[in-house]
């Protein structure tokens, strides 16, 4: 099993997210943004953090396959493509991490 930040890939969601799904791609902002505002994307969640200004929303856009989105505090956004079965069992588990809670 990889620990954290030791992906073959070598994208990782930055530490102060509460889960590490194992195979991430990391998109540029232009594509991640032109995929997440496609009429076919769908938002399964938004996420924040308790106390601070990060963000997270994950979209589904298409069957099997999900974005991340991530905004740091500055408000730079980041991108993240991942396998829905990797991600969809840690939404309750961010659904349940007390340092986030799910936004509008």
């Amino acid at each position: 099993m990889a620990t954290r930040g030791q992906h073959a890939s070598g994208a990782t969601l930055p530490d102060i997210v509460p889960f590490d799904p194992p195979a991430l791609t990391r998109l540029s902002w232009e594509l991640g943004s032109r995929v997440v505002d496609d009429e076919a994307s769908v938002r399964v969640g938004r996420w924040e953090r308790v106390g601070s200004s990060w963000s997270l929303s994950v979209f589904r856009v298409t069957s099997e396959t999900v974005v991340v989105r991530v905004r740091t505090p500055i408000g730079r956004q980041r991108f993240y493509g991942a396998a829905w079965m990797d991600l969809e069992d840690d939404v309750p588990e961010l659904d349940a991490a007390p340092s986030w809670e799910r936004g509008a």
